[in-house]
């Protein structure tokens, strides 16, 4: 702890007798004094003994400091001294090591010319020996040592085709003999080896086979070998990636160049059991059966190619993409070539036998639709006239239209696509995706849409038929709902196909084109349809309304708050409301509810003012009219609403006190109307001429 004085003083006076307050003394200050004096005399004399121990070890350490430097500079001379020694030391070693290294290459260049001549001399006697005719070595006779013989039968080998055939051809047979039956030996023992499982035994008698000819031939017999048993399940393509795998681990203890060896097991594995299993498979299909064809060749192909995939792992060399792609392709070229023929021609007669097969059920004989300058001008005059050319046909109330028939032509297009996807070059898929759409657009969308489209049309009865059945709106609500479907197939499996290619603005454009064409004639059947409906309603209010009904001979005596021709004039158009809605969907609803409100509120509007109302006929006009504006709330459509209010406002003309008309005409609801319409309403009432109700509109 640091030395503190006031403390240290503190402590001292405390344990001094008298220095405090301690046991009760009393305060004695001299005792106190003199305490502190000698005390202060005590650390004086510690004080001066201190400083000479401190004196003291300065001095020895000093002296040991003199010592140790001197000591220091004597090793730094004796390691100058070892420094010296060590590189004349270092000096002598380098000298000594090069006369060795040159003593080295002296006693080798002597060497290598004596083996090689005693080398020499070997292979000498050795030919010297089958010279003779007579192979009397031990190397040549003992089967054990048949590697020897192999290296020394495959030097001589080398050796015999440099002489001259003239004087030398009975010895090089002699040796190409014994070389050919050393080969055989060598692949023999492989072959034992490779049954008996004995790997190491493989591995060294491929060494030496590798610097004959016939090393290939032991490669193909391996190759063969490993494919013994090994196919025996239905699964081929299992099976041959099972064994690949299990060469993998096997061959690089055997050969030297262990991927060669695998493409080679792989490149036989393609070519003869893959190619020979898919003939066998595509074959017996191929003219008998387009569908099954087609199955088993995408079947086929996606099961290849992910086998393909599986040998991606394996190290094949360097380009193992390339080899596994020409090897898929030598497989699968004859078929891929025609692929897109056959696939139109099935897709084709597919969709017209499910066409056929669904009219046929319906006991229904397809009406050709007329094409040319007469059918063009029909539709023309059609379209603008909204006249019903040639004669309407019924059907019974059936639209022409199946969800079955779509789902299965969807879904045979859907298969299409994939088999595209998967079987056309990268180049043809853009051009092969636009064929298939073409098919699909012509048997869904012409040859079944447009045509229930067309025989929809037909069967609209004219605006004047009593009792007419309105089916149009079954088949637009069916082919809203299959249109859909078409739309959902186009985005799903067409567009990745075509997406990057000139083709997509080739197939939007189709597309559009037929979404077209199916909406003209949509909106013609529904616009002729609306007008069936209100000519419906005009045969109710011609049959159900009587002119007594506004003009009743009794006044007081009028017990129904609205008429009969307005109760089913509403009934009838709350089923069409509600026809409607079920048949459309988004926008279009609106779209059509508004046209038809706007048709209902003329008829009603029109229908008015053929009749004369007396004060209780006006009322039971207005009951009528708040009727129809109830009916016209079924249409939430803001504008047909407030055209029945305004409507419902001009009735209130039939029946307001003389003196009020002007005040009534001048409101919030008719200020804005023509002052015609106006006095035309007033005209119908029955005292416009005894009440000189002109006078107002003047």
């Amino acid at each position: 702890e640091p030395f503190v004085a006031d403390e240290y003083i503190e402590r001292l006076a405390w344990r001094t007798p008298g220095g405090g307050s301690r046991g009760g003394e009393a305060f004695d200050p001299k005792r106190l004094l003199e305490e502190f004096v000698n005390h202060i005399q005590e650390l004086q004399v510690m004080d001066e003994r201190i400083q000479r121990k401190v004196e003291k070890l300065e001095q020895q350490c000093q002296k040991e400091a003199k010592e140790f430097a001197k000591k220091v500079q004597e090793l730094q001379k004796s390691n100058q001294v070892a420094f010296q020694h060590f590189q004349e030391l270092d000096e002598h070693i380098s000298y000594v090591a090069t006369k060795v290294c040159h003593l080295g290459d002296q006693l080798e260049g002597v060497n290598t010319p004596r083996q090689r001549a005693v080398e020499a001399q070997k292979l000498m006697k050795y030919f010297n020996e089958f010279l003779d005719g007579e192979l009397k070595s031990d190397v040549f006779t003992n089967s054990e040592k048949i590697k020897e013989a192999a290296d020394i039968i495959q030097k001589l080998h080398l050796i015999a085709q440099e002489l001259p055939f003239d004087r030398f051809s009975e010895v090089k047979s002699k040796i190409a003999s014994k070389y050919h039956d050393l080969e055989c030996q060598l692949i023999q023992e492989f072959t034992s080896a490779q049954r008996r499982g004995e790997i190491s035994r493989m591995r060294e008698v491929a060494a030496v086979l590798l610097h004959f000819k016939g090393y290939s031939h032991c490669v193909d017999v391996y190759i063969k070998q490993c494919q013994e048993g090994a196919f025996l399940r239905n699964d081929v393509f299992e099976d041959a990636a099972i064994l690949c795998q299990r060469v993998n681990k096997q061959v690089g203890e055997v050969f030297s160049n262990p991927e060669t060896v695998l493409a080679k097991l792989i490149q036989n594995i393609f070519e003869v059991k893959l190619q020979s299993y898919v003939k066998d498979q595509l074959e017996e299909h191929r003219k008998s059966d387009a569908e099954q064809y087609l199955k088993n060749l995408y079947d086929l192909y996606t099961r290849t190619t992910n086998l393909s995939s599986k040998l991606m792992e394996f190290n094949l060399g360097t380009d193992k993409q390339t080899f596994l792609s020409k090897l898929i392709k030598s497989i699968f070229i004859s078929y891929l070539e025609n692929y897109i023929e056959v696939e139109i021609g099935y897709l084709k007669s597919r969709s017209a036998m499910i066409l056929q097969r669904y009219y046929d059920s319906k006991n229904h004989q397809k009406r050709s639709i007329g094409t040319g300058g007469i059918q063009d001008l029909k539709e023309r005059i059609r379209q603008r006239t909204n006249l019903p050319l040639g004669p309407s046909i019924d059907t019974h109330g059936e639209t022409f239209l199946s969800q079955e028939v779509v789902v299965n032509l969807l879904q045979e297009t859907k298969q299409a696509f994939e088999r595209c996807h998967r079987l056309s070059d990268p180049s043809d898929l853009p051009k092969n995706a636009f064929r298939i759409f073409s098919m699909l657009v012509e048997f869904l969308c012409t040859e079944h849409i447009d045509y229930a489209l067309e025989t929809g049309l037909a069967g609209i009865p004219s605006s004047d038929s009593k009792n007419a059945n309105l089916y149009f709106l079954d088949v637009v609500h069916q082919a809203n709902t299959i249109f859909h479907l078409f739309d959902k197939q186009f985005n799903d499996h067409l567009m990745p196909l075509i997406s990057s290619s000139p083709k997509l603005s080739e197939c939007l454009q189709k597309k559009k084109d037929i979404i077209e064409q199916m909406e003209v004639k949509l909106d013609m059947g529904i616009d002729r349809t609306l007008n069936c409906m209100i000519g419906q309603m005009k045969h109710i209010l011609a049959a159900e309304q009587k002119k007594t009904d506004f003009k009743p001979e009794d006044e007081n005596n009028v017990l129904i708050q609205y008429t009969n021709a307005c109760v089913k004039v509403c009934g009838y158009v709350r089923k069409q409301v509600e026809k409607i809605r079920n048949s459309m969907d988004g926008k279009n609803v609106d779209t059509v509810l508004m046209e038809l409100g706007v048709r209902f509120h003329r008829l009603i509007y029109e229908h008015l003012q053929q009749y004369s109302y007396s004060c209780m006929g006006g009322m039971l006009a207005i009951c009528d009219v708040a009727e129809y504006r109830k009916c016209a709330k079924d249409f939430k459509i803001a504008l047909v609403l407030q055209l029945f209010d305004t409507l419902h406002a001009l009735c209130n003309l039939l029946v307001v006190a003389p003196d009020n008309l002007k005040q009534v005409c001048s409101g919030e609801q008719l200020a804005n109307l023509d002052k015609n319409i106006l006095h035309s309403f007033v005209q119908l009432r029955v005292d416009y001429r005894s009440a000189r109700l002109a006078r107002h509109f003047s």
